[in-house]
């Protein structure tokens, strides 16, 4: 084992090349960075919230309120679906979980009972459909969530608010967010770099519910403001928030149909968004068009009607765009938010907290101080434990292992926080290990007589096993911190995970090679460490 073997020596040097060319961005600026060939890499350290500065929000889904609202829409799909049968009804009753219909003629159960049948959708991904028809006695029909689908919405919604979230943020450059899951309804976004907590916040809790739905021409906008609105129709206002309009509740084509928007242009060169459907979307919203020509239809955005223009004639293409008051910037938000996708349900905000740059910077040259510090200690305790020819080479294994470490880092992109630097120091201490086991092991096989050559292998060979094991062992606790942690543990368990394989590679590496070349060199029949101070 303690053989100069030539792959070992080219290991060597391919870590040694590759470990400074990726942390040689690291430490130039960011036009020096950009004046780098193509081919060189470019990547830093990224810096968590801590350290960087940034914007911290908790945000807690509302998931009652999506409730609400699905129900609001299945109500509103047992009223079209009915009245488009010939099915009379005296009242729709909402109720947990769904809705109870009471019909004007009780004959007509059972083909109310099919119809809605017809409303419960094709099965999920388990294999059975998210809505249950029921019959009730005295003429009565019933459609509900399936008790399944009202467990599982809570979950499904935190899951889906999480990617709309993390396509929001991206948007605004904002890089290597950090969004992860609090408790059963909660998030956590910490935003590096992100200046305007404001920004962030509105950006991340607009719904973004896009709805193209007809305006109510048959019903009296004045008995609507009297507060004498139709079941079908539902009061809004414009985004002026002083124009009132009436529209029919039922929903012609959906945001979940879009496919792109874009920032645009009307007629008049004023800002617009574009918009483009997909193939079901384009169907539906061509169909909608062609039925109603010569009748307004409303865009509404979160409940506000952007603008109500009149059909004339059938939009078949699956494209078109949204008229405003839009100034470039709103147009573009809206852009983002649109393509980000709508949130299945509110966000409201908990908590906000904002980390400056000047508290980052602290804690960095913190996190600085404590890692040189401890670096010298472990660096005199090796020159001391174990001379200069076997502790030097321990430092130049620890040296490379630190390269190593912000070179991962720097090509994985991994996050480093305040613990990930608790997670740095501490593998230095550990790097060591490896070293103290294969010295003691030599030093013990050198005082039992044994020659430089068999005392070398037997140190590397019977200190193995153990190094194994003991990194394994702390392998698996990082793993455990990572799956079930968040946040800064899992960036502590992330350095640490890193510093266990880079430490383990340079410190026996390193050990191996240059006593090999040491011992081809000098030909020593002595060992020195067998003499050093313990």
């Amino acid at each position: 084992m303690i053989q100069l073997s030539r792959w070992k020596v080219i290991v060597l040097i391919a870590a040694l090349v590759f470990g400074l060319l990726l942390a040689l961005p690291n430490v130039l600026s960011p036009s020096q960075r950009a004046a780098l060939p193509g081919f060189m890499p470019k990547n830093t350290l990224n810096l968590g919230l801590d350290l960087q500065g940034g914007s911290y929000l908790l945000l807690e889904v509302d998931v009652d309120a999506m409730r609400t609202k699905r129900i609001d829409n299945l109500i509103e799909d047992i009223r079209v679906g009915l009245r488009e049968a010939g099915i009379a009804t005296n009242q729709i009753t909402r109720e947990s979980g769904g809705a109870v219909v009471t019909l004007a003629d009780p004959s007509q159960a059972e083909a109310a009972y099919q119809e809605l049948r017809k409303l419960i959708g094709a099965p999920g991904a388990n294999g059975a459909a998210e809505r249950a028809a029921t019959r009730l006695s005295d003429g009565r029909v019933r459609l509900a969530f399936t008790q399944q689908t009202l467990d599982t919405m809570g979950a499904t919604a935190v899951d889906q608010s999480i990617e709309v979230v993390r396509r929001r943020i991206d948007s605004l450059g904002t890089r290597e967010p950090s969004i992860t899951r609090q408790g059963a309804e909660r998030i956590v976004v910490q935003a590096p770099g992100e200046s305007d907590p404001a920004a962030l916040e509105r950006v991340i809790g607009q719904t973004a519910q896009l709805t193209f739905q007809m305006v109510d021409t048959e019903n009296s906008i004045q008995d609507a403001l009297a507060g004498r609105v139709p079941p079908d129709a539902q009061l809004l206002v414009g985004d002026d928030g002083q124009t009132p309009y009436l529209v029919k509740k039922r929903i012609l084509v959906s945001g979940e149909n879009l496919t792109k928007a874009e920032v645009s242009a009307d007629q008049s060169g004023r800002p617009a968004i574009g918009f483009r459907f997909d193939g079901q979307g384009a169907r539906r919203f061509g169909e909608a068009t062609a039925a109603n020509i010569g009748k307004p239809f409303a865009i509404i955005l979160d409940g506000k009607v952007i603008s109500a223009p009149t059909i004339n004639g059938a939009i078949l293409g699956g494209s078109g765009i949204i008229e405003g008051t839009f100034t470039i910037a709103q147009a573009s938000e809206l852009v983002n938010l649109l393509n980000g996708g709508a949130l299945p349900a509110p966000l409201k905000v908990e908590e906000r907290r904002t980390v400056t740059a000047e508290l980052g910077a602290d804690a960095v040259q913190n996190g600085k101080i404590s890692t040189i510090i401890g670096f010298i200690i472990i660096v005199a305790f090796m020159i001391l434990a174990y001379g200069f020819l076997f502790g030097g080479i321990s430092v130049i294994g620890l040296v490379l292992n630190g390269l190593l470490i912000i070179a991962a880092m720097s090509l994985t992109q991994a996050t480093l926080t305040l613990p990930g630097i608790a997670g740095l120091v501490l593998t230095f201490a550990v790097a060591v290990d490896a070293n103290v086991l294969i010295y003691e092991r030599i030093r013990d096989e050198a005082r039992a007589g044994r020659s430089v050559i068999a005392s070398l292998d037997a140190g590397f060979n019977k200190a193995m096993g153990t190094i194994i094991d003991a990194n394994l062992t702390t392998l698996v606790a990082a793993a455990i911190m990572f799956i079930f942690g968040a946040g800064p543990v899992r960036g502590f368990a992330w350095t640490l995970s890193i510093g266990v394989f880079t430490s383990v590679f340079s410190s026996v590496l390193v050990a191996q090679v240059l006593l090999a070349y040491w011992l081809k060199t000098t030909k020593s029949k002595t060992l020195p460490i067998a003499e050093s101070v313990r």
